[in-house]
């Protein structure tokens, strides 16, 4: 529960931010974004393209309603609520989805775009350890039909959703640093 709202508030926090910096970029076309710092790592190459807007709107609109559920269902846990199977399952869409989103930019970003977003890899940063935690939370309570192997399987990753988290950014760091040299650029 606790986990759900600090990651949503940090992935709301990071999708207001690129918002402002999309009405930046709206209000003084040309100009650099704040999160600009050198040819590699920025955020302007990446909200001004095709992958910024996947949906016809700017993606950090996804983020600034999206990470909002983590945090009610965050707050509604620690207050004790329970929720039914199906309430677990549409939620863990909405975390799979947005992981598979990530995913998708993460890859468009590095082999695409050819930069690193700052505040695009604030909300991979919160994206990624999010999906693990539901994902095994679910498998490990028996709401997705599981063997009890795989519930007791669950069960023991999920003290590990820290190191699977870490070496998750390490992959990307490393496919990010051979495709892009982003160390070099710093």
């Amino acid at each position: 529960a606790i986990w759900l709202i600090l990651a949503g508030v940090v992935g709301w926090f990071a999708a207001f931010e690129l918002t402002l910096e999309r009405f930046h970029q709206l209000a003084s076309p040309g100009s650099s974004a704040s999160c600009d710092f050198n040819i590699v790592v920025q955020c302007g190459k990446n909200l001004e393209s095709w992958q910024g807007a996947l949906f016809g709107f700017p993606n950090p609109i996804l983020g600034l309603t999206g990470w909002v559920a983590p945090i009610v269902v965050g707050a509604a846990l620690l207050a004790g609520a329970r929720f039914a199977r199906w309430f677990w399952m549409l939620f863990w869409l909405g975390v799979a989805g947005a992981f598979a989103l990530v995913v998708w930019l993460i890859v468009q970003s590095v082999f695409v775009i050819g930069t690193l977003c700052p505040w695009c890899m604030v909300t991979w940063a919160v994206t990624i350890p999010t999906f693990y935690a539901v994902t095994l939370h679910l498998v490990r309570a028996g709401l997705v039909p599981a063997s009890a192997r795989a519930r007791k399987g669950a069960a023991t990753l999920m003290g590990w959703t820290p190191v699977l988290t870490v070496v998750s950014y390490a992959i990307v760091a490393l496919i990010a640093q051979l495709r892009l040299d982003w160390i070099g650029t710093l």
